[in-house]
């Protein structure tokens, strides 16, 4: 049996050893999911709802408990841990909902009765990302529980202490054994197990565009649908007629929380010109007075990058940059980054390239059309904002930037009653709002004569 050690990224340091599954194991636990949902998918729907909502109490009765794993094991700060945990929590209580509001539809024919189900699709297979493990894992598993699947989830390696513990706190909610089985391993053992795996009949990934290029042609062979949440690298837009102070002071916050390691990242700035000069005068002292340091620490905004190797790869992009300016970051132990402001052509790898660190490109732009084709400039299309006070621009240039999810004169990407995901190579389907929980499950169309 293979071991592998998780580091805490803000000291360096050994936090715990855990084994890595093998296929046998990752057989085992599909085999017990496909038991279990079947007794699931039968109970009524109030049942489920119910037992999900016990879920939710369970997660809100340990947040400071899954806020303080988070912080240790992903180097969170610990006001950001504590929304990431409830947020678990809201999604829980929201999905709660589902069970009962998944109805099909009654379609005039003649001869008889035509009807519509929806059927879940039976095991889904959950593979998270290591920047917010709690947070992306629910909106995959709470959707997929709520239409009466059951799930197997993959941690990734570098986070997998909140998944372990959410394991742990589903069955003491109530959940049936086997339903919702945290798998830890590798990708290349039990994500690709997901992916081949005959029982297993839908699969969610969120990650790199190169992985997920290869879990959407693994799926593709076996026709298993497939939802992806992908790379990102957003444009920030801001005019000359926008509120400056207030966009300028909300640049970190889109582009440097989580250590930048957010495919949401507003990680390219374009400035109209008539105003690039002054933006950037009032940029310096917003990414001066970003506080990195100790995620323990609650007046922290930023943590340390998730790892060495990670640290070098984002430092590999400032090779030769025209560095603009810098945040300040501790010294000594642990993964840490300043942040860097650099000012870029829009040829240049930092402005086309998802760096996930803390690091921004910013670009001027001349007209509403020149902004709109700066923002498609890339392979990206996730997020995004655009900063106006003009309400016919702002229509506009929502309309022609090619990204899935949008914010006028805000930073906010994410609500769990909306939906969410990218266009181009930033992903395939969409997670979240009202209808998430009808995408785990297949519409069956049932005639009854009465003729």
């Amino acid at each position: 049996m293979s071991t592998f050690t998780v580091i805490d990224p803000a000291t360096g340091t050994e936090i715990t050893t855990l084994e890595r599954a093998d296929i046998a194991e990752v057989d085992a636990a599909v085999a017990d999911a496909v038991r279990a949902q079947r007794a699931w998918a039968a109970l009524a729907p109030v049942a489920r709802a119910d037992t999900l909502r016990a879920f939710a109490r369970v997660v809100e009765a340990h947040v400071e408990e899954l806020a303080a794993l988070e912080v240790r094991n992903s180097g969170h700060p610990i006001g950001s841990a504590r929304w990431e945990a409830q947020h678990v929590a809201q999604v829980l209580n929201y999905y709660a909902g589902a069970p009962e509001r998944l109805i099909g539809s009654q379609i005039p024919v003649a001869g008889g009765l035509d009807v519509t189900y929806h059927e879940p699709y039976g095991v889904v297979g959950i593979i998270v990302p290591w920047n917010f493990p709690m947070t992306i894992a629910a909106w995959g598993f709470a959707p997929a529980l709520a239409a009466g699947n059951a799930v197997v989830f993959k941690p990734a390696e570098l986070t997998p202490l909140t998944a372990v513990r959410l394991g742990e706190l589903a069955l003491e909610a109530g959940l049936p054994e086997g339903l919702f089985r945290v798998v830890v391993g590798s990708g290349s053992v039990v994500g690709q197990r997901f992916v081949s795996h005959p029982d297993v009949h839908k699969v969610v990934f969120t990650g790199s565009t190169e992985v997920g290029t290869e879990v959407a042609a693994g799926c593709a062979r076996l026709l298993k649908p497939v939802t992806l949440e992908l790379g990102g690298k957003s444009a920030n837009i801001v005019f000359a007629d926008a509120d400056l102070d207030k966009a300028a002071a909300g640049v970190p916050g889109s582009v440097f929380d989580n250590a930048g390691q957010d495919c949401c990242a507003r990680s390219r700035l374009l400035v109209e010109r008539s105003v690039y000069d002054r933006f950037l005068e009032l940029l310096e002292p917003a990414v001066a007075a970003w506080k990195v340091g100790d995620p323990r620490d609650d007046d922290t905004q930023m943590g340390p990058l998730i790892s060495a190797s990670h640290r070098s790869t984002v430092e590999g992009f400032l090779d030769g940059a025209d560095i603009a300016f810098r945040g300040s970051a501790p010294t000594g132990d642990g993964f840490w980054f300043a942040p860097a402001v650099v000012l870029a052509q829009p040829g240049d790898r930092i402005a086309r390239e998802e760096v996930f660190g803390p690091v921004l490109a910013v670009m001027p732009f001349d007209d509403e059309a020149d902004a709109i084709r700066l923002a498609n400039d890339t392979a990206y299309g996730l997020a995004g904002s655009i900063w106006t006070e003009n309400l016919g621009r702002g229509i506009r240039v929502s309309r022609g930037v090619r990204s899935g999810v949008l914010s006028v004169n805000s930073h906010s990407s994410v609500r769990y009653s909306t939906p969410f995901g990218g266009m181009k190579a930033s992903g395939l389907g969409r997670e979240l709002g009202p209808d998430a929980a009808e995408h785990f499950t297949e519409t069956k169309n049932v005639f009854y004569a009465t003729e």
